[in-house]
């Protein structure tokens, strides 16, 4: 089975880079990336499971389940300011 190679972006890039799994490929070149995070709440003195979403704009034809590598850059869109950089 051949894996997906990454590409070099044709968009500048800049600022952060995340790791997270694809929840949503139903738009065109558009996939919805999901990854945990924990948040300290500090009345329980515990911490609680979030999750981020975001929307990443899609080259490299990534599929849901998909672990990809996204990075940010200039808005794309109303809600796109991340490319998939690499399906991992």
């Amino acid at each position: 089975m051949a894996t997906k190679q990454s590409t070099e972006p044709t968009l500048s890039t800049r600022g952060r880079t995340f790791t997270g799994t694809v929840v949503s490929d139903k738009m065109a070149k558009t996939v919805t990336v999901e990854w945990p995070r924990r948040k300290y709440v500090k009345k329980y003195q515990r911490y609680e499971k979030r999750r981020t979403r975001v929307k990443a704009h899609d080259e490299l034809g990534a599929k849901k389940g998909d672990r990809v590598e996204i990075m940010e850059t200039r808005p794309l869109s109303k809600t796109k300011h991340f490319i998939v950089t690499k399906v991992l």
